[in-house]
């Protein structure tokens, strides 16, 4: 039988070890979608939208900031380093933090941010940690949907109150001003106007904490329209801890008619001294300095230019005549609030929303922004970025096939992107690694299919560019009606698409479906009016109520997705923003709609993405949610047959609630897998959810993995198999290698139930590693996002609780082979071995040629139970080095070896006598050209220099062995006479110190002060020529074929000393010995 023949039979054995028939139906949980991690790479460059801000008050560097949909963030260090520490609560929608005063481990957090505008994120209650963010619990009010303010009682923190603005889109009873006296225990609503009045501004009296003035807001939004102001809307006070509350109106010198978003302010050092900032006919800055009894109109002029999205003011607690008044920049006043001039304009990201000044040191201030956190020390000089608090808000995403491939995305407020999904080169993926490519608000940001150097960049309401990313060329794109006059209407964020099938098409959605076959440059419409053109909902322009903000947002009866399908040419479906779900099968030519079709859909609602399956033409997945009218359920659907029959797969009842969020866990993307079709992705409100049965059934990833952030969108890199995701709040994130779920939906959860399988692994690339752009040590205030491991990383699955195999009565050829006598490891880490530790089993691991040659074996841990990963360098059986430690035991044979050549691979493991084997694929750095032959060159300069090591090695083994049967001697002539052992104890002595004055010679083995980087020992001969090789993947050039000689020229007169050392000196010291006492000594020949 030859070598191949028998390597087959044994992978046959050792794949039928791994068959396991199904005891019951086991499920898919969350303890087994845990430890499928995924990867966060950012960016933080342009971060994302602030919402609240607050310091510790016994330690100033300690910081909080909330985010809109990111979560609650910690800084202990002054703004430097930050970290998450949100991530186990059931929603990353912040509105307010507070800390206990009297223990600021005593976090309060409100959720759902309180700046209403179209893409605002809502929240599920009130949350408290008693152990500084390390666990969270929900203390109630969980239908509020927004908590814009928390406030403690200062000398009794028990007395709770929240400012609850409620939902935004229609009238609901969770508004108004909640207080609790029993911690959170239980709550009172303490003041209430209607169901459209929320509030939207609460602040205590620094020296009276039972003095609270509250500003109620009526407003509302509507998908197509946004109102703020009305009656309920109105400035209260209370004067015994909001049991009773007194409302100030016109007659006290608050402007009449109907008001909207009013901020206030209290004095810190005066408390007389308040301030309003009052959304009205016109708005205007109020001041009252008797408490807030009576007011009085200061500034009128650039006050309040949008209310609804921000409108706050702040006092310096130093001085009362100093006013913040922040908004799109931020202006100051010093005098009162009589004028104010710019104070922070475009130095720093515009768009405030959150404001913290120091009570000790008032030039010591904190924002945040849509852009994230700014800190000044000195007043506003100068300022420092904190470019390490990833909440990005995506919109869409997109990848290219570069190597790494790239990740493209639009940002709320941020701008268009692009950026690496993994870097080679050292360190993590930096900001600097990022492009904007476009600023505003921004959407749809995709490469161009034939050459991702051009991008197609689109900010609201359809404005599209294509631009090159190499010189910053940009052409404009955004199509006209073809007669000139018929004004189209785009969305805020408008569908944009390539075409599967023809080069350069693109697709455009107005409120008809526009076509491009020339990258934009001409356009032809190729639909109808596609969306239910309701006239009545055409009114974005005068949008706003009391004050006009017509930006776009509103923009209604639109295209706001596309997806041909990939398919069949001529498939193509649509969905707008008022319920329509579009398809045509021949280009254009006509239309169906389903509007009416989808089982228990709401009229009208929103159709945000619409997947066209990869695999099957007639096959559709429509996401739609409603909660812009109020409807907060999960809605999707799926046809098989073009839409003939519609079936809705997701509901609140098969959706599960993750981490106890209560409702709001609305769909907003989806994507099926092309491999395995019955792989679905969910992204939803908070999180991401997968199926492995086509939908029938959902589980959602737990916070382990993702936090429960808003994913809005997820693309498939079908080169590499990775899901990659746009987050409204955390910027993308990445699941590398889906062979593990591709096997599960393949086969069903009955995989589960398996002791252990090892699932395909991606390709291992012998990628070349450039060093770092920027500074090298980037310390703590550089953003790193998470890298992508090059060499292979096998996914394997491990039962929990797995227990050892039983034995069988013959041993495989493969288990034999195992008993052999095992290499030593010259305990250099490596990537592929493995962390001593005792107590865990380790599985055994072994590389094969396919050919059937032994490339490598070692052990590793296996991380956890579930899912884990082994990790393979590439590298094949390395050499061990003169060494004075002794070898590794737990290591099967020492690695580092020559690098093995591109091509395929057989791994096999071993783990608690269960058996699984895979076929790994090594590839070339795509970026360079280096043939198999110059591989294969540097690979025989490795093996000729190993042989040499190894003569080396051997050599100063017998060194250190020939001292152990000294010492031996020494020991067993403890009881032999002094006349008979002096001379041979002599001659001992003297052979030791020969023997080392010889080991000298390898390595220096006496402690010497200072640094000497090239001593002249045998081992700085040995490891010079790898310096050489390793740093050329090609065949090794003129000097190191010197490097080489020169290490066999050493090694070749250290022998030589060896030699004669034991031909010689040894020899006659064992006569002497022998002459003594019966023999101890070993026969050594010569080397």
């Amino acid at each position: 039988m030859n070598k191949f023949s028998s390597f087959f039979l044994i992978c046959l054995y050792w794949i039928s070890i791994c068959k396991v028939s199904a005891q019951s139906k086991p499920d898919l949980s969350a303890e087994h979608l845990k430890t499928m991690s995924l990867r966060s790479i950012g960016p933080g460059a342009m971060s994302g939208r602030i919402t609240s801000l607050t310091v510790d008050p016994t330690n100033p560097k300690v910081i909080y900031a909330g985010a809109a949909s990111g979560g609650v963030w910690r800084s202990k260090s002054a703004g430097t380093a930050w970290e998450p520490i949100f991530d186990k609560a059931p929603t990353l929608g912040i509105g307010s933090i507070a800390i206990n005063p009297k223990n600021p481990e005593e976090i309060w957090v409100g959720t759902g941010e309180g700046n209403p505008r179209n893409s605002q994120n809502f929240g599920v209650g009130i949350f408290k940690t008693i152990n500084g963010g390390e666990d969270w619990v929900c203390m109630g009010l969980q239908n509020t949907r927004s908590i814009h303010r928390v406030i403690l009682h200062r000398d009794n923190p028990d007395i709770v109150f929240a400012a609850a603005m409620g939902s935004t889109y229609g009238a609901t009873e969770g508004r108004g001003v909640y207080k609790s006296s029993d911690g959170g225990k239980t709550w009172r609503r303490v003041l209430f106007v209607n169901g459209l009045t929320g509030c939207a501004e609460l602040v205590a009296d620094p020296q009276n904490p039972n003095k609270l003035l509250e500003a109620m807001w009526e407003y509302q939004r509507w998908p197509w329209y946004f109102k703020s102001g009305g009656k309920g809307s109105g400035l209260y006070v209370s004067y015994d801890a909001g049991e009773t509350w007194e409302k100030r109106t016109s007659k006290d010198g608050l402007p009449e008619g109907d008001l909207g978003r009013m901020g206030l302010a209290i004095s810190a050092s005066n408390p007389e001294v308040v301030y309003a900032l009052v959304e009205a006919k016109e708005n205007a800055l109020y001041k009252s300095t008797n408490g807030g009894k009576k007011w009085q109109k200061m500034a009128d002029k650039g006050q309040g230019d949008r209310p609804f999205y921000y409108s706050e003011i702040y006092v310096d607690p130093k001085n009362e005549n100093r006013v913040y008044s922040i908004s799109t920049s931020i202006t100051r006043s010093e005098d009162g609030g009589k004028t104010f001039n710019t104070w922070a304009g475009w130095t720093i990201h515009p768009d405030h929303h959150a404001f913290w000044i120091s009570a000790q040191n008032p030039d010591y201030i904190i924002n945040g922004n849509d852009g994230g956190v700014n800190i000044t020390y000195d007043g506003g000089k100068t300022w420092r970025f904190a470019e390490n608090i990833p909440v990005g808000q995506f919109y869409h995403v997109e990848t290219d096939n570069e190597w790494p491939y790239n990740v493209y995305g639009g940002l709320q407020d941020n701008g268009s992107w692009v950026g690496p999904s993994a870097v080679w080169k050292s360190g993590g993926i930096r900001n600097s690694d990022w492009q904007e490519v476009n600023f505003g608000d921004g959407f749809e940001t995709m490469p161009r299919k034939d050459d991702a150097r051009y991008v197609f960049s689109e900010s609201q309401g359809g404005e599209l560019s294509l631009i090159d990313r190499k010189t910053g060329e940009s052409r404009y794109l955004k199509p006209l009606h073809p007669d000139g006059k018929t004004p189209l209407r785009f969305n805020w964020n408008a569908a944009l698409a390539q075409d599967p099938h023809v080069n350069h098409g693109i697709y455009f959605g107005s409120q008809f479906l526009h076509y491009s076959k020339d990258l934009g440059q001409t356009w032809e419409i190729i639909s109808p009016d596609l969306t239910t053109n309701d006239t009545s909902k055409m009114h974005q322009d005068i949008s706003g109520g009391l004050t006009f903000d017509a930006t776009n947002a509103e923009n209604h009866c639109t295209i706001i997705a596309i997806n041909p399908s990939p398919v069949q040419k001529g498939v193509i479906w649509v969905g707008t923003d008022d319920g329509n779900v579009q398809l045509t099968k021949d280009g254009g030519k006509t239309w169906e709609n389903f509007a009416d079709q989808l089982p228990g859909a709401p009229k009208n609602a929103w159709i945000p993405a619409i997947e066209a399956s990869p695999v099957n033409a007639g096959e559709a997945f429509v996401v739609l949610n409603n909660y812009r009218q109020n409807d907060w359920q999960p809605y999707l659907y799926h046809t098989t047959d073009f839409g003939k029959k519609w079936k809705r797969i997701v509901t609140p009842k098969n959706l599960p609630v993750k981490n106890g969020a209560n409702g709001g866990n609305y769909c907003l993307s989806v994507v099926q897998d092309p491999v395995s079709p019955n792989l679905i992705f969910l992204g939803t409100e908070h999180g991401l959810c997968v199926s492995i049965d086509g939908g029938e059934s959902w589980h959602p990833f737990p916070g382990e993995t993702l936090p429960p952030v808003p994913v809005f969108d997820m693309k498939i890199q079908q080169r590499d198999g990775d899901l990659v995701l746009g987050t409204f709040g955390r910027g993308i994130w990445i699941l590398d290698n889906l062979s593990p779920l591709r096997e599960l939906a393949k086969t069903g959860a009955v995989l589960l139930d398996q002791p252990f399988k090892l699932f395909p692994a991606q390709a291992g690339i012998l990628a070349e590693f450039r060093s770092y752009d920027g500074p090298r040590f980037a310390v703590d205030a550089t953003y790193e996002g998470d890298n992508k491991w090059t060499a292979v990383s096998i996914p394997v699955w491990v039962k929990p609780g797995l227990k050892k195999a039983e034995k069988k009565k013959e041993e495989s050829a493969e288990k034999k082979e195992d008993k052999k006598e095992e290499k030593k490891d010259d305990g250099k880490p490596r990537s592929s071995g493995a962390k001593p530790d005792a107590k865990k089993e380790k599985a055994t691991v072994m590389i094969f040629a396919m050919n059937g040659d032994t490339l490598r074996r070692f052990k590793t841990e296996l991380d956890s139970a579930f899912l884990s990963r082994i990790y393979w360098s590439m590298d094949t059986k390395g050499i061990r080095y003169p060494s004075k430690n002794e070898p590794n035991p737990d290591q099967l044979e020492p690695g580092g070896g020559p690098t093995a050549l591109p091509g395929e691979y057989w791994v096999k493991v071993d783990y608690k006598g269960y058996r699984d084997s895979v076929i790994v694929k090594i590839m070339d750095d795509p970026r360079l050209n280096i043939s198999v032959a110059d591989r294969e060159a540097k690979n025989a300069a490795i093996r000729s220099l190993y042989q040499t090591v190894e003569r080396a090695t051997n050599a100063y083994n017998r060194l250190k062995e020939a001292e152990k049967t000294i010492s031996l001697v020494e020991s067993q002539f403890s009881n032999v006479p002094d006349s008979l052992k002096k001379e041979a104890m002599k001659m001992g002595s003297a052979l030791k110190d020969s023997i080392g004055v010889l080991k000298e010679k390898f390595f220096q083995h006496k402690e010497v002060k200072g640094i000497q980087r090239n001593p002249n020992t045998l081992n700085n001969y040995l490891y010079k020529p790898f310096g050489y090789l390793e740093s050329n993947r090609g065949a090794p050039n003129h000097t190191t074929q010197i490097a080489i000689d020169a290490a066999k020229r050493e090694t070749d007169a250290l022998i030589q000393k060896v030699n004669e050392l034991f031909d010689t000196s040894w020899k006659t010291y064992r006569e002497k010995v022998e002459t003594i006492r019966y023999s101890l000594f070993k026969n050594f020949d010569r080397l």
